[in-house]
């Protein structure tokens, strides 16, 4: 057999003997008919902060894409590789999903890298640098909207803008905004601790985010 590592070989034969036979009947079904997600999830590639875990959620029910720090850039249709974009089209335009979540989380390495600089290793790279410039100017957002704000929050504050921005950007793709409009998609944020697991989700009339347990769900 090709050198695999032995932790992952070990983990899909737990998945074969505990997991598959529960959800045997479930991929089937998917299998048969399509996925029909209930939401696209646009979280960060961070290991700590998987989407599927921090909602409880089975085969088929997100439709996850994970990038540094969350971010949705803005629409920009050319000739270059724009994975985000292509997968919220696919999600927003033929899974017809009903719901976006942009899920931030605490000590995001992305945001550490963009607040220290381009003089820290982590982005001196050829790709991680030109993407999280995308961030630009956030650390400023973060002060107007919270001018009181302690230089210890900076780092949390500044996750809460990635997300903020990143809603906005949503709506430059036109087919989103026309969903949008319509009433037939919703966009929601929301940020993900990862020391503590608490949830907080962005209330989009302040524009501040709000502990799950005191933020009305959807239903």
């Amino acid at each position: 057999m090709p050198t695999f590592p032995a932790d992952l070989i070990d983990g899909y034969r737990r998945y074969l003997d505990s997991r598959l036979p529960e959800e045997r009947r479930r991929l089937a079904q998917l299998a048969r008919l399509g996925q029909a997600p209930r939401a696209l999830v646009i979280g960060c590639c961070d290991s700590r902060a998987a989407p599927e875990t921090v909602f409880s959620t089975g085969p088929g029910e997100l439709f996850v894409v994970r990038n540094v720090a969350n971010i949705v850039p803005p629409y920009a249709p050319d000739d270059l590789h724009h994975s985000t974009s292509a997968a919220i089209e696919y999600a927003v335009r033929h899974l017809l999903v009903p719901d976006v979540v942009v899920l931030g989380h605490s000590l995001c390495g992305g945001i550490a890298a963009y607040i220290g600089g381009r003089e820290r290793d982590e982005i001196r790279g050829d790709f991680i640098g030109p993407w999280i410039d995308l961030l630009r100017g956030s650390q400023s957002e973060a002060r107007e909207f919270d001018p009181g704000m302690a230089e210890a929050d900076i780092q949390r504050a500044v996750e809460e803008v990635s997300v903020r921005r990143s809603l906005a950007n949503l709506l430059t793709f036109p087919f989103v905004r026309d969903r949008v409009e319509r009433g037939d998609l919703a966009l929601h944020g929301a940020h993900f601790g990862i020391a503590t697991g608490e949830l907080r989700i962005l209330d989009p009339q302040t524009g501040h985010f709000v502990t799950v347990g005191t933020a009305t769900a959807a239903t």
